[in-house]
């Protein structure tokens, strides 16, 4: 957004007339007026409770700011809003993100597997703002929590109120990679893409995960698979959402790249192994580059007025000075 003025020479004639006002009525105003002393002779002449030359100082000084105000209003001030339109439709690309507590394991940098992954969602959506993408989570159960969008701020919302383990213990792969092949197979865009995202194997649900990806693959829908974490001891940290409990600990990470690769085969699509942050950070730079579609754009510039807002100050200042000098001290003014 920026600010500019439709009839900017108007400004110019502010410049020039204030300060020849302001310069006028200090110099020559002693010419027209005439100092009466009150009270009586050679007695204590009357004083005001107040000092009436500062009063009369910021009467003036608000009759100068009503008079710019005025100016300002004739010069056309308006904001200019810029916006980006899409003039080809890009990627629809439908997140299944694990949120099982094993996703708060600390082996990402010292960094939860669940809350890296939210990290780098949140960059891959913001680099491409031409595409729709929404997010099923999977836990126990699985649900699309941010269908297919480009508001990117209700996605961001959305990412940031996310629970471990608010859909249960388990981890339905099946369901999560059916219910994403349900809500992206009404699209109309001319590409379509799920990407798992999870750390361990199906052990929920009543789809089987290879039965879900084959159906995408039968879809022409391209299928991503990256498989977050490591095997061994690994540290965890989060809050039960259930019973408000932190679980603090270690647990025996039973990842198991092998089931992940087949769930991709599948599906026809890839599997990416992301052991640490670098490869979770890579994977979805791959996912980037095999998604890559036609972006063509424009600029649309919308102007929107504010003079009324100046018109209205000058009436205030201009009408209070007024009011104050006529009915408050016309007797002494």
């Amino acid at each position: 957004m920026t600010v500019s003025f439709e009839r900017p020479y108007f400004l110019f004639a502010a410049v020039i007339t204030i300060p020849i006002i302001f310069i006028f009525s200090r110099r020559f105003k002693s010419l027209f007026t005439l100092d009466l002393p009150l009270g009586p002779p050679g007695g204590i002449p009357f004083k005001p409770p107040f000092n009436i030359g500062l009063l009369m100082k910021i009467l003036r000084g608000f009759e100068l700011a009503g008079i710019l105000f005025l100016w300002i209003a004739a010069a056309g001030p308006r904001f200019i809003y810029t916006e980006t339109i899409w003039l080809s439709r890009g990627a629809d690309i439908l997140f299944v993100l694990d949120i099982s507590p094993s996703m708060a394991g600390l082996d990402m940098d010292s960094r939860s597997r669940f809350d890296t992954a939210r990290e780098l969602l949140k960059g891959f959506a913001n680099m491409r703002p031409q595409d729709a993408i929404g997010l099923v989570t999977v836990g126990e159960d699985a649900a699309l929590i941010a269908p297919l969008t480009t508001d990117r701020d209700a996605l961001y919302s959305r990412l940031d109120s996310l629970v471990i383990g608010e859909l249960g213990d388990g981890t339905a792969l099946g369901l999560g990679l059916a219910t994403a092949a349900l809500h992206i197979g009404r699209s109309g865009a001319p590409r379509k893409a799920v990407v798992l995202i999870t750390d361990g194997e199906n052990n929920a649900g009543s789809v089987h995960p290879e039965t879900a990806a084959a159906l995408l693959g039968d879809m022409g829908i391209s299928l991503w698979v990256i498989g977050v974490g490591s095997n061994g001891n690994v540290p965890i940290n989060y809050v039960d959402p259930v019973t408000r409990i932190r679980r603090v600990g270690s647990f025996e990470s039973g990842y198991n790249p092998e089931n992940l690769k087949a769930i991709a085969e599948k599906g026809k699509g890839n599997f990416i192994a992301a052991p640490q942050a670098e490869a979770f950070a890579s994977a979805f730079a791959r996912v980037d580059q095999g998604e890559m579609t036609v972006r063509r754009s424009g600029l649309l510039r919308r102007t929107e007025p504010f003079h009324a807002f100046f018109i209205l100050g000058a009436m205030v200042l201009l009408c209070g000075v007024y009011f104050v000098k006529r009915f408050i001290f016309g007797a002494l003014i």
